[in-house]
């Protein structure tokens, strides 16, 4: 009779970052202000690759879908959360929290795929220049950014189809500021075991997957890069590396934190902090990092604010 009663719950409840009120309005007003330079960083970005013909190519093309991609993201996660800071009810339906989580996994894997299409970019860029313009086609460009959707896309049909097969009873209270599938799986009165193996084998084979390729990249971008005698190529390849790579560091180490370690091994607010970094704080400061290490962007920048003045 308990089981038949839970398949009619059809609202849950999120708490949120904190319980404490008085934490609100500041929490809130930082993180509108995050969201708001988050989308404008990203779109104006994007915007910026899009109006400038030095812009169109692999390169630029992959950090445009990026940006995309960290609005995205953050979109899914960041309104939500924000009128949750001052909502009476934190109630969210069921139907809502699958679509939630949807958005996210597919953007979050999206994300993981573009990482490494952007690591193998540079790679071919940097050791093997003459040949770049053959093997970074349009066509394979387009190729890679549909296969990085459609593996975003797949990733995100399986875990919500497994999630349709849970009913939540003991409670309906998520400890958590979005509908994430971890957070959920600890609630459900339903044995979540074959979510967990699942999430675990399939996050855990995309992360491996994706970041042996950085790490194959890069490792050869360095080597490539310890043979060249010119000192600003040297320094060049390392500004144009140095910050992919501190992006990658940054989402990967969060992700790899949340979904590929045993259930129990960190608290739920840990699980929060966790989750904040490849939300909110990431997508922040993707376009911050890309641009303040790349002349050609500043210098495209500053040409446009100049003409609009």
């Amino acid at each position: 009779m308990e089981r038949e009663n839970a398949t009619l719950l059809t609202e849950l409840i999120l708490t949120g970052l904190t319980y404490e009120p008085q934490w609100h309005i500041p929490l809130f007003l930082v993180f509108l202000v995050i969201y708001l330079l988050t989308i404008v960083g990203n779109l104006g970005l994007i915007a910026l690759i899009w109006n400038d013909p030095q812009f169109h190519i692999p390169m630029y093309l992959f950090l445009g879908s990026l940006a995309f991609v960290d609005a995205w993201v953050s979109s899914t996660v960041t309104p939500k959360m924000l009128v949750n800071f001052f909502a009476k009810s934190k109630m969210i339906s069921l139907s809502e929290c699958m679509i939630q989580f949807f958005s996210f996994a597919i953007s979050a894997t999206t994300e993981c795929f573009l990482l490494a299409t952007m690591a193998y970019d540079r790679y071919v860029a940097i050791c093997k220049p003459l040949l770049y313009p053959v093997i970074m086609s349009n066509t394979l460009c387009i190729w890679l950014l549909v296969l990085s959707l459609l593996g975003g896309l797949l990733h995100a049909i399986i875990h919500n189809a497994l999630l349709f097969r849970l009913t939540f009873c003991d409670s309906i209270i998520v400890h958590h500021f979005y509908c994430d599938i971890i957070p959920l799986l600890k609630i459900t009165c339903t044995d979540p075991s074959i979510n967990y193996l699942i999430v675990f084998i399939f996050a855990g084979s995309i992360q491996m997957f994706t970041i042996l390729i950085v790490l194959a990249s890069y490792t050869l971008v360095l080597f490539t890069i310890l043979r060249k005698k010119s000192l600003q190529g040297i320094k060049k390849a390392f500004s144009t590396c140095g910050a992919h790579l501190l992006s990658v560091s940054l989402y990967y180490g969060a992700l790899v934190f949340m979904y590929v370690r045993p259930v129990a091994a960190q608290s739920e607010d840990q699980d929060m902090i966790d989750s904040l970094f490849y939300t909110i704080i990431i997508p922040f400061l993707n376009p911050i990092i890309y641009s303040l290490r790349n002349q050609k962007v500043i210098d495209s920048l500053r040409k446009t604010l100049k003409r609009n003045s």
